[in-house]
């Protein structure tokens, strides 16, 4: 199986939940279209991982997962991806301090075709979402999270399972989906492919 992700914590899950996984990050643009909603972007994203990477490495027969990871609020259309900047990070956390946001995971199985069709693949996708509360932040708090620089590299500028944790008031859907991969119905849907 191949997972199409760089993430540390992607990786993490999938080699902890069992899988055999090889791991070729996905290079894609991931522009959002004008207009583009949330939900819809992430599920895109995840999509055009798996295909991409399924398309140039998988074997015959081989899954590819892929996902993809935002924050956003209501569905609104604001999407709070990964800071650039110090600043960036910092905004974002006055943001999310004292609200209810939402993380969305999308994640796309891509199976390879078999060695009579290698390029004839089938996808499966879906989109889990998760509400996340925040504990009113002061900028005392912000500020010792930028510096520790765990915000630098996660949409929304925080991370869950780090200190990231101490921000949290509660949530409301599935911890591994905030992380980045939802486990267990990403094991539900390989172990029925499997079966099949």
């Amino acid at each position: 199986m191949i997972l199409a992700s760089q993430s540390p914590r992607r990786i993490e899950l999938m080699r902890e939940a069992g899988y055999n996984i090889r791991v070729i990050p996905a290079d894609i643009d991931e522009t959002p279209f004008d207009g583009e909603a949330p939900l819809t972007l992430v599920e895109r994203l995840a999509r055009a991982k798996a295909a991409a990477v399924a398309a140039e490495y998988a074997e015959p027969n081989e899954l590819t997962v892929a996902a993809d990871t935002i924050v956003t609020f209501d569905g609104n259309g604001e999407i709070l991806g990964k800071p650039a900047t110090e600043g960036e990070a910092r905004t974002m956390l006055r943001e999310l301090s004292g609200r209810t946001h939402q993380v969305a995971t999308g994640v796309c199985i891509v199976k390879a075709g078999d060695t009579a069709a290698p390029h004839a693949a089938e996808s499966l996708s879906f989109v889990d979402v998760t509400d996340v509360t925040f504990y009113e932040l002061t900028d005392e708090q912000i500020e010792h999270y930028v510096a520790s620089g765990e915000p630098m590299d996660k949409a929304g500028a925080y991370g869950i399972q780090g200190h990231g944790a101490l921000l949290i008031k509660g949530i409301e859907g599935d911890y591994y989906s905030v992380m980045g991969l939802p486990v267990a119905p990403l094991y539900t849907i390989l172990r029925d492919i499997h079966a099949v």
